[in-house]
């Protein structure tokens, strides 16, 4: 499969996948992106973080505001937070050793995984 059509289904599969559970990037493309296609974790971070630019998620994210699941205010106050967070986090990001940032990426998405298959809802 050539590289072009390896990203093409990557981002088919990663936005299925965001639609169906709200995950995409970070959780999915992320590790496709070091694994498959040898970015370093940096690469990797910084290109899913530019898939962000556009409005990538709002035709998804209109079937869920029409069905009444979408808090908008929680959403826009998020997204306050998660512009001035993102760049703190870039900055540190860019400045740690790959492996080092592959290791924080793990354990961050392991605990994640931890405390949602064992919590009770």
């Amino acid at each position: 499969m050539t590289q072009t059509a390896l990203l093409l289904v990557l981002g088919l599969f990663s936005g299925a996948m965001s639609g169906l559970i709200g995950i995409g990037g970070g959780v999915l493309l992320t590790p496709a992106l070091v694994y498959l296609l040898n970015y370093s974790q940096q690469q990797a971070q910084g290109t899913t973080l530019a898939l962000l630019l556009p409005p990538i998620s709002i035709f998804a994210a209109w079937v869920y505001y029409q069905k009444g699941y979408v808090d908008v205010r929680a959403a826009i106050l998020i997204c306050l937070g998660f512009v001035l967070g993102s760049l703190l986090g870039a900055r540190l990001a860019v400045e740690l050793p790959s492996g080092v940032l592959s290791k924080i990426f793990g354990v961050a998405m392991l605990g994640i995984a931890i405390r949602m298959i064992f919590s009770g809802r």
